[in-house]
């Protein structure tokens, strides 16, 4: 039997799988990626008797990849909170998955284990920017403002780290962030001890301010886009600031376009945090590779010829 874990490179993924494996350690082959690196069943070549854990990547973008597992005898258990769709009914699939918007994988994790390795979840929360999840999971814990605001710091280092067009655009490869996030049961002793992580905390706020000084291409009453530069730096930070702008203006909904070489643009959107019926993954459906979960959702290829239509459409949707 062999063990395979298939996670999200950000730090919901991250912060979901470690609570897990410090529950149940077992000698697992890592299958990750960077945030645009969804359909990552495929790359599995588990076979009969196998076991697969699958957290933080959307079911729908990996329904044939998983079918595939299943057909093959894998046992497979699945977290997560985006889009889905039908989920299979299959008697080797575990599937614990949330797509109400109120939780994340990581909250979904820290469920199942019952709150044994909370903090991480905390983190994990805040860096998927679920802040008011985090806060109602930190607060069964025995830490003061200064802990909360350090488990704050650690999810949005983590998930900084995620965002690019491929590993030469970030600090360090997702597998060997998980592998330095291993050796830790407290992430209190992981900020005290690992100097990668201040240095990536430092590194995000100096591409965030790069990116706030930037003028919007779209300014409106319901809604704010954004054209970044083509450079790492703003593959980087494009889903950093477009958590940050959610928070700021929670009443816009905010979209970050990025070129990507070759490829056109990546684009990272955010719909209102109060009060709107459309969901930011119900816009993203729309083109192609669009997905993602209500409130925070994304497109991986959108053509430099249809730059201006997504603005249009973007304004027109959150008009108000």
């Amino acid at each position: 039997m062999r063990y395979y874990d298939v996670f999200n490179g950000d730090a919901d993924g991250l912060c979901a799988l470690h609570q897990l494996r410090l529950a149940d350690p077992v000698d697992s082959e890592i299958v990750t990626g960077l945030k645009r690196d969804i359909e990552l069943l495929k790359y599995v070549p588990a076979v009969d008797g196998d076991v697969v854990t699958v957290l933080d990547i959307s079911l729908d973008r990996n329904r044939e990849g998983l079918a595939e597992l299943l057909a093959r005898g894998v046992v497979v258990l699945y977290f997560d909170h985006h889009f889905a769709g039908p989920i299979p009914q299959h008697p080797l699939l575990n599937a614990m998955i949330d797509e109400s918007g109120a939780t994340c994988t990581s909250a979904l994790v820290d469920r199942h284990l019952r709150g044994r390795f909370r903090a991480w979840a905390v983190a994990g929360a805040f860096g998927d920017n679920m802040p008011e999840v985090a806060a109602n999971l930190a607060g069964s814990l025995d830490i003061d403002a200064l802990g909360v605001e350090r488990l704050r710091e650690l999810g949005e280092a983590l998930n900084y780290n995620a965002y690019g067009n491929s590993e030469r655009d970030v600090l360090v490869a997702p597998r060997d962030l998980y592998a330095t996030l291993s050796h830790y049961a407290d992430p209190f002793e992981l900020l005290d001890r690992e100097p990668l992580i201040a240095q990536l905390y430092k590194e995000r706020s100096a591409d965030l301010d790069r990116a706030i000084g930037l003028p919007p291409v779209l300014s409106s009453r319901g809604a704010e886009a954004y054209v970044l530069p083509d450079a790492p730096w703003s593959r980087r930070v494009s889903g950093t600031f477009a958590n940050r702008l959610a928070l700021m203006e929670p009443h816009r909904a905010h979209a970050v376009l990025v070129p990507v070489p070759g490829e056109g643009y990546s684009v990272s959107v955010r719909s209102p945090r109060q009060g709107d019926a459309t969901s930011a993954v119900e816009f993203c459906r729309r083109y192609p590779g669009g997905g993602g979960r209500l409130s925070a959702a994304g497109i991986e290829h959108l053509d430099p010829a249809g730059v201006e239509g997504f603005i249009a459409s973007f304004a027109q949707t959150w008009h108000a």
